[in-house]
């Protein structure tokens, strides 16, 4: 695994597009250099799995992502038996003469075993970078097994016994808050929040991932999206829905914001009905404020 610096995670990150401040580079830094779980929260869509990739692709190792959602457990983290390929297996070589407890240690073994991605994660021979993503959606319980699991590197199949950490993986937890992690995980993290950018930044954003926009075009987005977070919504739009805005109206070759064209593509940034309504009711005077309207003008 080579060594990187600081300056290399930050040349990493704008190599990708990524523009951030120095302390979100120095939290990726200081989470490979103290070996020790990055847990980035923030809004959804303001780039917390980005911080993933770019560690992996600095380390030039392989990203193994964990999504988490309510219900999951330790079965679909850890690994499964492949049931298909054990049967199969037993069809022939039930009447080979070979016994049933040869038979029974055939089929539990490391080769009918499907690895899910923790498991998968600590047997890599060079460390991965894990990505459990938001793990808020998994409930109380899997928030313990995986305490146990990051406390101890190891992992114990009733079938097989335990298996040892045989690297151990660099980790990235991301979170949306929708419900508070206990103090055990939080205190095994080091911490990082990433919230909605200010206008310059999501400027910045825009212009590095969709070059080919209009000037006055990413500016007019920005400046609107920044007045849309100030609204009350159900569900404020992230950065993601900025780029995919800019993509689309880039993609439609505008130079400028109407209402007409807001109005018609409000979709794209809004995923709520609530939201899309109560914003196409204020849509003139936001336009107003914004200045966007005087700038067409």
């Amino acid at each position: 695994m080579k060594k990187v610096g600081l300056d290399t995670i930050q040349r990493m990150l704008r190599e990708q597009g990524y523009i951030s401040e120095r302390g979100i580079a120095m939290s990726i830094y200081l989470s490979m250099k103290l070996e020790k779980p990055l847990l980035v929260e923030g809004p959804a869509g303001v780039g917390k799995t980005e911080i993933a990739k770019v560690m992996a692709r600095a380390l030039d190792t392989q990203l193994i992502r964990l999504q988490c959602y309510e219900g999951l457990d330790s079965t679909d983290a850890l690994y499964e038996w492949n049931y298909q390929h054990q049967l199969l297996y037993l069809k022939m070589n039930t009447e080979s003469g070979v016994s049933k407890d040869e038979l029974e240690r055939s089929i539990f073994s490391e080769r009918f075993l499907l690895k899910r991605p923790i498991l998968k994660a600590i047997t890599r021979e060079a460390p991965p970078v894990l990505l459990i993503d938001e793990v808020d959606r998994a409930d109380e319980e899997f928030e313990s097994f995986l305490l146990e699991v990051l406390s101890d590197w190891q992992v114990t199949i009733p079938e097989i016994g335990t298996i040892e950490a045989t690297s151990r993986p660099f980790i990235v937890l991301t979170g949306n808050r929708t419900r508070e992690l206990s103090e055990a995980l939080r205190r095994r993290c080091l911490y990082l929040w990433i919230d909605y950018p200010g206008y310059e930044k999501e400027l910045a954003i825009v212009r590095a991932k969709v070059p080919e926009i209009d000037q006055r075009l990413s500016e007019q987005i920005c400046i609107f999206m920044d007045a849309l977070r100030q609204m009350k919504l159900e569900k404020t739009p992230g950065v993601a829905e900025t780029l995919d805005w800019a993509r689309a109206l880039a993609g439609m070759h505008l130079d400028h914001l109407d209402k007409q064209t807001v109005e018609d593509t409000l979709g794209v940034v809004l995923k709520d009905w609530q939201d899309m309504r109560h914003t196409k009711d204020a849509l003139s005077e936001l336009l107003e404020k914004t200045g966007v309207q005087s700038r067409i003008g």
